[in-house]
């Protein structure tokens, strides 16, 4: 089953795909609850490619190693979950924002320069830019990781994860009043660089 990357309207709103499994997603999570391989599966073609891009941007370092824990972890609990495709989303960040949590703790043991991003929340801004292929993907995400931290968090969770402000809030412990201003100074930003390099492109 195809997972088309997400795209990015001009308000900058992520579009993220929905569940299009063949079966309705609540019958996809019982029967991969109670032990089916097909089931769980489709559950990872739909949710991973957005992960991943998420990971990716937040912590470039050990992405995949990171996302092999998060599913592992989605796998162990899968039977606490309950909800519909979008609380499955939102539960399956949340995993990979602990996990991202654990990863820079080890990371800050090991080394003495900071992760790339703030994932506690606490610094500047946060980014996005359009994603509609594969050759486009490497740039967007570098573009991501070079907003500072805060934004591009809420950025990435926002259009590459699809969460809704208030999702994105809840998750990050912000107010969704700071979500919104984090956001905008990140497109803000993007729009700005994508100005500056056309202007730059154009002499």
């Amino acid at each position: 089953m195809a997972v088309e990357p997400p795209a990015v309207r001009a308000d900058g709103v992520g579009v993220t795909p929905c569940w299009a499994g063949a079966a309705p997603f609540s019958d996809t999570v019982a029967a991969a609850t109670g032990g089916s391989e097909r089931a769980f599966t489709a559950l990872w073609r739909w949710l991973h490619p957005s992960l991943a891009r998420y990971l990716q941007v937040a912590a470039p370092w050990e992405w995949e190693d990171i996302a092999s824990e998060v599913w592992y972890s989605i796998a162990r609990d899968l039977r606490s979950f309950s909800g519909d495709e979008r609380a499955f989303r939102s539960w399956a960040l949340a995993i990979a924002r602990h996990r991202l949590i654990d990863a820079a703790r080890r990371r800050s043991r090991r080394v003495e320069t900071s992760p790339i991003v703030d994932i506690d929340g606490a610094t500047a801004d946060d980014a996005s830019t359009p994603v509609t292929n594969e050759v486009e993907l490497s740039e967007a995400l570098a573009v991501l990781r070079s907003l500072p931290p805060s934004q591009a968090d809420v950025l990435a969770l926002r259009v590459i994860g699809g969460l809704t402000v208030a999702e994105t809030a809840e998750l990050l412990g912000k107010s969704e009043g700071a979500v919104r201003v984090l956001s905008h100074r990140g497109l803000r930003q993007l729009a700005q660089r994508s100005d500056a390099q056309a202007g730059a492109g154009a002499r």
